[in-house]
């Protein structure tokens, strides 16, 4: 994998989120919570995302609450939000197209 530059920039970012709908920048990082059709729906979800993440290796934090899925990202060691997160967000972004439909 390239060596991953320093935190995109504001502008960079608010672009890659016109096209990533549900998902804010907050802080130094983006977010988004997706509603589902309950715990279960939310858990299997959250495992796709898990294995998106895990192969991707760059980890979001999750926080499953009954249907809700909340997911934050951002580049700890880059101190915000990089390519890494923004394309790890379109992934997720698909996957969930497939899981919503």
């Amino acid at each position: 994998m390239p060596e991953q530059k320093g935190p995109s920039s504001d502008a960079e970012i608010r672009a890659a989120l016109e096209e990533l709908p549900g998902w804010k920048q907050q802080g130094k990082a983006i977010t988004r919570t997706y509603d589902l059709k309950g715990f279960k729906a939310a858990m299997a979800f959250a495992g796709t995302v898990g294995e998106l993440a895990d192969r991707a290796d760059h980890h979001p934090d999750i926080l499953i609450q009954y249907s809700k899925v909340t997911l934050t990202l951002w580049s700890h060691d880059k101190g915000g939000v990089t390519d890494r997160d923004l394309r790890l967000a379109r992934q997720i972004e698909a996957a969930a197209k497939d899981q919503l439909a």
